[in-house]
């Protein structure tokens, strides 16, 4: 059997790898329009971040001939071929349409202008990564998901950004007029204008031809010279209507459900199939389509049901859900703007059956009552919103808990008892649970739980072992790089969860400057241009200030640095100054000057030690018992530059008043008559937790001690991202305190040599990093101005922030 499949999307990548896994023998033939393999669209935005093309493609089964850049032309039914643009002929007894939709562009005056684009391909995100790197601002025309994916990856690029939607509120065919206020909030807070219920009414040009603003239909005009549109996709359906087959109204090659036209021989799966009059947009539907082709072609009889719209996604930070109806006789509203969360379910009339719902700021009621549409209600519908409600929230066996492969928790009991499955990628091999958007994991986490199973600690699909287990296997065998360790400890080729991690580890171990060699590319956003970067995409400076004590002289030259380079200041909580508003190629020459008069990097961009905050302590204060400042001196310069697991937080406090506030610290001492009190995994944030008495009245030798062994037995056993809070709930205070303090483990003394050779082998990287001209040259805004920014732009001050505006050349050079 010859099998032909018209395009090479994720579909296409589905259909073929059913196929092959379901032992197909005969040959097939995949025709892709683009000059690439198929690749995940999902993730389109992360290939602007840094990841790979080949990080994004998917795997193609052998056996499949692949021919791309094969756009076809015509079907001819009769003689079952299909003729390329390019005149080649490629005959079928199976013939399978996956050509997906295109972008919808409105018939906008000036939309044809230098400047505009779609986001669709690779292709289209290099065209607006290069019309990036001479623009300063860019608009989004459409406010639904893609149209957020592609502001924010507009802002990722550095440009000032503006949503221009249509409709009355963000993504409206996910979340109601609620839900699109508190998102919208969520949008403005990282400096994204929003326009809704905005028409365009024409792209307008500037002096050069190129695209100069966006004129909405009240009159207003946005500037930007990049202008991208994400107003909808129309299926691509041109090759059916000349070839005889049933195309809807409203676009789409009709099939029936098992996926096939009106003609036997010929398929038609994903966004350009047309399913008991509805089009499909969302991933999900579209690869249970491709297994329900695959299974009709092998002979089977599988059919495809009304597919579930339920989306759970996060977008810049904020989490977003729908599921069901957002309608009903009666609904539940929770709110809480303080937060940022909207929470809002649908219920029937008699408030007993689950209609749907919408979630944005926080999406954790999605996992759980997802799978109850369209049933009674596990519990009271108020409480459902609440943790303590889900928990007592029992799925059914029919519930389906994967709605992008309409994978039941049924299915899923079943893999898991009868082939023995313990982890969730056992989870994902044997049903492909999980294995799309991924929102499901927690609930197959659950159901492991249920039934017995405990959780795999595998950090993800490319290491079996817990971050725990690495550094253990980094510090024993000495590896010093991260490829060294997948290829003898991991599979594949990593992701954007191990890479940090690992690099984490190797610098715990004084594995070299971060910026070195492969590390470099290990590292995230702020490690990569060792700062933070701020919600307009420029960067702070945080030059470290131990114990907040500081000379006339230093505080000079940070005023003199702030005032050149036009930065934002504040003097934050841990007693440093914050300088905002640094343009990437400024960094260097800002910690030139600043390195030059003492100061070293403050470790604001890192997973480190950040401050060791402190009162006057007996030097000043009346109430004071011991020199709290020289303690925290000398504490923020031992620690300083070590990487964790999480951030890290002190303070010292001079007597039992408490002006440091060192109980809501993750290590913090408070001076007694007799030595000094430590306590410990104290944090601020979204789970505040006072810090525990972890040892009283110390010397200062025994309590620098402590401190040592407390910290480095965190580091080595801390989860990714854990914070010490959670951490010593999770190993218990009692545990903790027999390791650290009675040496339970026998491991104190490697404890102390590790801090130790921390101490021993400390150097600033900012220093580092100005001395070597190859770490230098990453330092840049714009590839074609690597020194200095473009000449045509300049930068003005408005409310106190550093925002990029266009100003013409001839203006600059007069």
């Amino acid at each position: 059997m010859r099998v032909v499949v018209v395009g090479h999307g994720p579909t296409s990548s589905r259909l073929v790898e059913t196929l092959a896994a379901r032992g197909f023998e005969g040959r097939m033939t995949v025709l892709g329009e683009e000059p690439r393999a198929a690749y995940d669209r999902v993730a389109l935005t992360s290939y602007l971040a840094g990841r790979s093309v080949e990080d994004l493609t998917y795997p193609v089964p052998e056996g499949v001939v692949l021919r791309l850049g094969s756009r076809v032309t015509g079907i001819d039914r009769e003689s079952r071929e299909v003729t390329t643009a390019d005149g080649h002929v490629e005959p079928y007894d199976v013939l399978v349409l996956a050509t997906g939709s295109s972008p919808f562009v409105p018939p906008v005056p000036g939309g044809e202008l230098e400047g505009c684009f779609v986001y669709r391909t690779i292709d289209d995100l290099d065209a607006i990564r290069e019309a990036s790197a001479a623009a300063t601002s860019g608009v989004v025309v459409g406010g639904g998901l893609l149209g957020l994916e592609a502001a924010d990856a507009l802002r990722g690029l550095g440009l000032t950004t503006h949503v221009v939607e249509m409709g009355g509120w963000l993504m409206p065919r996910q979340v109601d007029e609620g839900g699109g206020a508190v998102l919208r909030g969520h949008i403005e807070a990282l400096g994204l204008g929003v326009h809704t219920g905005a028409g365009v009414k024409e792209i307008v040009a500037g002096p050069d031809g190129r695209v100069a603003g966006l004129v909405k239909a009240d009159g207003e005009t946005v500037e930007a010279q990049v202008v991208v549109f994400s107003a909808g996709v129309r299926p691509r359906d041109e090759l059916a209507g000349p070839a005889g087959l049933e195309v809807g109204a409203r676009g789409g090659i009709a099939v029936d459900d098992g996926m096939r036209t009106g003609d036997p021989a010929i398929y038609a799966v994903g966004e350009c199939a047309l399913h008991d009059g509805t089009l499909y947009g969302l991933v999900g539907p579209c690869l249970t389509m491709a297994e329900v082709a695959a299974d009709r072609i092998l002979g089977g009889g599988a059919v495809f049901a009304r597919a579930d719209p339920s989306t759970k996604l996060k977008l810049m930070g904020v989490e977003v859900a729908q599921f069901g109806a957002m309608d009903g006789a009666l609904d539940v509203t929770f709110t809480d703007p303080v937060s940022g969360v909207y929470q809002k379910l649908f219920v029937s009339d008699d408030a007993r059956t689950l209609l749907g719902g919408v979630c944005v700021g926080d999406a954790t009621p999605y996992d759980t009552l997802r799978p109850f549409v369209g049933r009674d209600l596990p519990g009271v519908p108020g409480e459902l919103l609440f943790s303590a409600g889900q928990a007592n929230a029992d799925l059914p066996e029919d519930a389906q808990v994967c709605s992008c492969n309409n994978v039941t928790k049924g299915r899923v009991c079943a893999a898991i008892a009868e082939d023995g499955l313990t982890d969730v990628a056992g989870i994902k091999a044997g049903t492909r649970a999980g294995t799309a958007c991924g929102s499901c994991v927690p609930t197959l986490r659950r159901i492991l739980a249920e039934a017995g199973v405990e959780a795999s600690k595998a950090l993800c699909e490319h290491f079996e072992h817990s971050r725990a287990e690495l550094f253990d296997i980094v510090r024993v065998r000495g590896v010093t790089t991260f490829s060294q360790l997948v290829a003898e400890h991991g599979a594949g080729r990593g992701c954007e969860v191990c890479k940090p991690v690992v690099a984490s580890i190797l610098a715990s171990l004084g594995n070299g400057h971060i910026l070195d060699g492969e590390q470099a590319a290990l590292q995230d956003t702020n490690d990569h241009f060792l700062a933070n970067i701020q919600r307009n995409g420029t960067y702070s400076v945080v030059p470290r200030i131990p114990g907040g004590e500081i000379t006339p002289d230093r505080l000079i030259v940070i005023g003199e640095v702030a005032r050149d380079f036009g930065l934002y200041t504040k003097i934050t909580g841990g007693q440093r100054i914050d300088l905002f508003g640094a343009r990437v190629e400024q960094l260097p020459l800002i910690w030139k000057r600043l390195v030059d008069a003492g100061f070293e990097s403050g470790h604001a961009y890192g997973k480190a030690l950040r401050t060791v905050k402190s009162c006057v302590g007996s030097t000043w204060c009346r109430y004071g018992v011991q020199d709290a400042v020289g303690l925290a001196v000398s504490l923020e310069l031992r620690y300083r530059g070590l990487r964790s697991p999480h951030k890290l937080k002190s303070a010292v406090s001079g007597c039992a008043r408490e002006c440091a506030e060192a109980r809501g610290k993750d290590f913090g001492v408070i001076a007694t008559e007799r030595g000094w009190n430590l306590y410990v995994g104290g944090n601020g944030g979204f789970t505040p937790r006072h810090a525990d008495l972890f040892a009283a009245d110390l010397s200062t030798e025994e309590l620098v001690r402590t401190i040592d062994r407390f910290v480095m037995f965190y580091v080595r056993t801390a989860d990714r991202l854990q914070r010490t809070s959670a951490w010593l709930e999770q190993q218990g205070l009692d545990h903790v305190r027999k390791v650290v303090l009675e040496d339970s483990l026998g491991i104190c003394a490697d404890l102390d040599a590790q801090m130790e050779r921390h101490v021993a082998a400390y150097a600033d990287e900012w220093r580092a990093a100005i001395e070597d001209p190859e770490k230098l040259r990453r330092f840049v805004s714009f590839v074609n101005a690597p020194a200095t920014p473009d000449p045509s732009i300049a930068f003005e001050r408005e409310r106190d922030q550093v925002k990029p505006v266009l100003i013409p050349l001839e203006a600059v050079r007069s």
